[in-house]
């Protein structure tokens, strides 16, 4: 590291990150935040910004000081020095980027133990998707939809099918994505999630995993009332599922 300007190349860097963080964060990248959790992600994506920011810019910065100090002189056609390493400098340079992805994954652990908390009074939906819709089971009120309903400020349960090939449940506004994984019944598949929705009105569920040609279309409405009457009402409105319905493939064994 001898000849190394490191305070300036620090100082550098720093500006640098700080610069490009403030760039990065300015756009409002996720949009509306319609669920308790939404914060909690929007807060770690920032945080993931500017680290990010800093790893590039500690790399970038002492690569452009290379390129222009050690630069080949006009008609210097010779061989560069040989130098064996630095054993100090690829310490720092493995420490600093373990420090970093070790911090960054456990405050992701504790956003996602957050976020992942169940609460009592949770309302269990049963999520199906298949080429190319989704529907909405009820259990405890018996009734099953093409449209998801849930009330606002209160815990939802969500257990995702698939009955033919991958597709991935996302709400934007709620920040919440998990994928639905085909699977023979009882297996043992990691497709249970919950949200909590805060803020009342209509959204779109999206499907973000390419699932055949008409990925595109395979969307559903998505209603957060502001009461739990509103959702009764409309429960009510809604056709009792038959007794003798089949169990969908993909369903957890009885």
């Amino acid at each position: 590291m001898q000849g190394l300007p490191i305070l300036r190349l620090a100082a550098a860097t720093i500006v640098l990150t700080v610069i490009t963080s403030v760039l990065m964060l300015i756009p409002d990248w996720n949009g509306e935040q319609a669920s308790t959790a939404a914060a909690d992600i929007d807060r770690l994506l920032d945080v993931a910004i500017v680290l990010s920011s800093f790893v590039f810019w500690i790399v970038m910065v002492p690569l452009f000081y290379a390129i222009y100090r050690w630069r080949a002189k006009p008609g210097d056609e010779g061989d560069g020095e040989p130098i064996h390493g630095n054993t100090r400098l690829e310490i720092i340079w493995t420490v600093i980027p373990t420090v970093i992805v070790l911090g960054l994954a456990g405050y992701s652990w504790v956003v996602l133990d957050d976020i992942e908390a169940s609460e009592p009074g949770a309302i269990p939906i049963t999520v199906t998707g298949q080429q190319f819709a989704w529907s909405f089971t009820y259990p405890e009120q018996n009734v099953q939809a093409d449209e998801l309903h849930v009330v606002e400020d209160r815990q939802v349960e969500v257990t995702m099918r698939a009955l033919d090939v991958l597709h991935s449940f996302w709400v934007p506004e709620w920040r919440i994505k998990r994928d639905a994984v085909p699977g023979a019944p009882g297996a043992s598949i990691d497709d249970d999630f919950v949200v909590t929705p805060d803020r009342a009105g209509e959204f779109s569920l999206v499907c973000t995993e390419l699932c055949g040609l008409g990925h595109t279309t395979m969307r559903a409405p998505v209603v957060v009332h502001e009461t739990r009457a509103e959702f009764d009402r409309w429960i009510s409105e809604q056709d009792p599922i038959p007794s003798d319905q089949p169990e969908p493939a993909g369903s957890p064994a009885s």
